[in-house]
């Protein structure tokens, strides 16, 4: 935990270091580390999900054996086992859904993974022919969420997943895309086809989804899963070597990655945050940033005014 011997405002002191230490002592089963990640309820919906989620681009996209298998297999577990559930891939993501599948398959009792995946094709065929692969590799009758990537063959591929949602064979239904340059076009679509989750980027470095997208998305009760929130690593490294501003002490963070992450969800549209890693400490700290307080208006501002700074 970075500190200031000083005690100079808007950083960590030791004296906050210690706070938090210290309660986390004092209240057993509670450490940091043990803590259980938020639930958010999808929209119209009883189901709620655990506000932090693995992304598997690039992370989960290695071959069946080896170290990287080994690391992604223990970052998985780790994901799960410290409360964790949705997992999101895509068939443009090279074997990551493969290997979610070998992966699930290996933990006895199952799991209870939600398995969120993407169609990424034109034409009808394909589109079906993708989703099957999809079932097969994830090991999946049941497919939790499947949605349209990057809005390519956007009505043909929603026909045929809403015809999969009916037929019970997928049970909810979405879009996605990662730039900001897309997103008046996605305000239009959830307003015009009203699906059931909207996936997009959304972080302090690109905080645009905020202004017109999150607001339509809660308006509509269009559940919102986040990619991109530290801007595949971006965003952390800007901050390595500096102190935490005081406010991490406030929300209990001990990172940079967990304050990155409690910005995003203090947006009440973010039903879930994706983060990939293939460090089980980092899956453990991902899903422990998204547990306890929320930044209020004056915390959030603090948080931006520090990022800004670095």
């Amino acid at each position: 935990m970075p500190v200031r011997k000083d005690g100079g405002s808007g950083v960590y002191t030791r004296r906050d270091a210690l706070v938090i230490l210290a309660a986390a002592a004092a209240a057993p089963g509670t450490a940091l580390a043990s803590r259980r990640p938020l639930e958010r309820v999808i929209p119209g919906t009883s189901e709620s999900l655990p506000a932090l989620g693995l992304g598997t681009w690039q992370v989960l996209d290695v071959p069946a054996t080896g170290p990287d298998f080994d690391a992604a297999n223990a970052a998985t577990r780790r994901f799960l086992e410290a409360g964790g559930r949705l997992i999101d891939s895509s068939p443009m993501y090279g074997q990551a859904e493969e290997r979610v599948g070998d992966i699930l398959a290996g933990i006895r009792p199952a799991p209870g993974a939600f398995l969120a995946t993407k169609i990424w094709t034109r034409g009808r065929e394909a589109g079906l022919k993708q989703l099957a692969d999809s079932h097969r590799l994830m090991r999946a009758k049941i497919l939790d969420l499947v949605q349209v990537h990057n809005l390519l063959g956007l009505e043909l591929q929603l026909a045929t997943l809403r015809a999969a949602k009916d037929a019970g064979t997928v049970r909810y239904v979405g879009v996605t895309h990662h730039v900001a340059g897309a997103h008046q076009e996605l305000e239009h679509v959830i307003r015009r086809e009203r699906p059931d989750f909207l996936q997009i980027n959304y972080s302090l470095a690109e905080p645009q989804a905020g202004d017109r997208l999150l607001p339509a998305a809660r308006e509509l009760g269009v559940a919102v899963l986040i990619n991109r929130p530290f801007i595949k690593g971006a965003m952390i490294d800007r901050a390595a070597g500096h102190p935490l501003p005081r406010v991490a002490a406030e929300l209990g963070c001990r990172t940079a990655a967990q304050l990155f992450l409690k910005w995003v969800l203090a947006d009440p549209a973010v039903t879930v945050v994706l983060a990939g890693t293939r460090n089980p400490r980092h899956a453990a700290e991902n899903l422990e940033g998204a547990s306890g307080a929320i930044p209020d208006a004056g915390q959030k501002s603090s948080i931006e005014r520090w990022f800004a700074s670095l």
